[in-house]
């Protein structure tokens, strides 16, 4: 069962972006999905996360009203709107499950590549 995310680009400096993660497996519903990002010579960091049903959602201080994260349980997906993109958010970005939300800025489960965003200035 893999994670396929993409939407990634290279946009300017106040555009926006959207990403999509798609889980092939049939028990999607079952996870809270989250959103990490690596950028060039700095550690992974949470970016954002979503519960299982996709009524509740967390994000990382950085991204707070520019980025919201939301899903489709229907087509296995679930999105990152990024508005007002900055050139510190160039990152490879990358989608994980995990069992809560509440756990899954510690216990990501990575299952796939990421998706190259970059922002110029």
């Amino acid at each position: 069962v893999q994670l396929q995310a993409s939407g990634g680009g290279l946009v300017q400096s106040g555009d926006s972006l959207r990403l999509s993660c798609v889980y092939s497996g049939r028990t999607f519903h079952a996870y809270a999905v989250g959103w990490f990002r690596r950028a060039p010579g700095k550690e992974r960091e949470f970016v954002a996360s979503i519960s299982r049903s996709g009524d509740f959602s967390d994000c990382a201080a950085s991204v707070k009203d520019r980025f919201t994260i939301s899903r489709d349980n229907a087509k296995n997906t679930v999105y990152l709107q990024m508005n007002s993109l900055r050139p510190e958010d160039t990152a490879t970005y990358y989608c994980a499950l995990g069992g809560r939300i509440e756990s899954i800025r510690r216990y990501p489960n990575f299952r796939g590549q990421g998706t190259l965003v970059t922002v110029s200035s």
